[in-house]
């Protein structure tokens, strides 16, 4: 996204880097190795392992931060700002597993006295890498109030990377991290082989736990609908790029899900994010049998064996249970 937003030269654009060596490169020669190989980033884009530098004058906060760090790099990034005007970006999709907040509700947890106009998100299906090659794309930008929506909007907005705006905050998050478990589940289908008919199931009734789960927590059905919600699992659930999508498929070849972690160097939020979403569906008694079983492989020991058993075995039910099916009289 630094790379989008640098390369219209309509704003000053700065990339924080854990590690100094990796700034440099990206300085001196606009280029991520470890990340986006190959990828030429534009020469305005600039970078510093320095957070203070980074965020002197910002008017825009962009969190790129995995859910598990968010929080910490937040903290410093809200001390170092110290109340000056700014609006916060979330790119993360996942929730935080101690509190299982969604990061807009870290973000007002943590930043003294935000105000939630100053607080969006950003999700959609968004491959990185094929933003950075230029790809035609599209994502949207979620913000209670319409008019910063708007202004993030034309911010970001490229003739390769369209961005659209809504007012659903919840229901945009809710629709990035739960596309990533769903995500797990289809990996899960291709790894054992599986064909596009079970593919398609799973995305599907996927779809249909995410309505259910978004209705409950306050969410628009429309979202879920759009870019955040079906546009998001469509690129994450077919993609070889998908982290997610990579866990299930080894998932389903055998390999446990340690060992699938210890070697990746990026997150796969939905591996993290599948129990405290499942915890909080069963509170609101919403029905997510295949998070259920995601949770059961990547956190209880389950095998993928079992929970193809499991899923198949269930009670067959109405495809719109709780919907009327009935048209309205004329």
């Amino acid at each position: 996204m630094a790379s989008v937003v640098a390369g219209k030269g309509e704003a000053e654009v700065m990339i924080w880097a854990r590690r100094a060596e990796l700034a440099e490169t990206i300085n001196l020669y606009h280029e991520n190795p470890p990340y986006l190989p190959d990828i030429i980033l534009p020469e305005s884009l600039r970078a510093s392992n320095d957070l203070e530098e980074v965020l002197e004058g910002a008017e825009v906060v962009v969190m790129a931060v995995p859910s598990h760090g968010f929080r910490a790099v937040l903290t410093e990034v809200a001390e170092i700002v110290d109340g000056a005007p700014c609006c916060y970006v979330s790119l993360t999709k996942g929730l935080e597993v101690d509190t299982r907040k969604r990061m807009s509700e870290v973000i007002s947890d943590v930043v003294q006295d935000v105000h939630p106009r100053d607080v969006a998100v950003l999700t959609g299906p968004n491959l990185a890498k094929e933003i950075a090659q230029g790809f035609p794309a599209a994502s949207t930008i979620a913000c209670a109030d319409d008019e910063r929506a708007t202004f993030l909007q034309e911010l970001i907005h490229t003739d390769r990377f369209r961005c659209y705006r809504n007012t659903d905050v919840a229901g945009s998050e809710i629709g990035g991290a739960l596309k990533n478990v769903v995500a797990i589940a289809a990996g899960i289908a291709d790894g054992l082989g599986f064909g596009d008919n079970t593919k398609a199931t799973v995305v599907t009734r996927g779809l249909a736990e995410m309505a259910r789960f978004g209705v409950a927590f306050g969410a628009q059905p429309l979202t879920l609908l759009g870019l955040a919600g079906v546009g998001d699992l469509m690129a994450t659930c077919a993609s070889p790029q998908s982290r997610n999508h990579t866990v299930g498929i080894e998932l389903g070849k055998g390999r446990s899900i340690e060992d699938i972690i210890s070697s990746m160097s990026m997150v796969a939020e939905g591996v993290k994010s599948c129990k405290p979403i499942y915890e909080l569906g069963r509170e609101r008694d919403v029905w997510m049998p295949i998070t259920e079983n995601v949770v059961q492989i990547c956190h209880e020991g389950a095998s993928v064996d079992e929970m193809v058993r499991d899923l198949l075995s269930r009670e067959v039910r109405a495809e719109f249970e709780g919907v009327s099916m009935t048209p309205p009289e004329s």
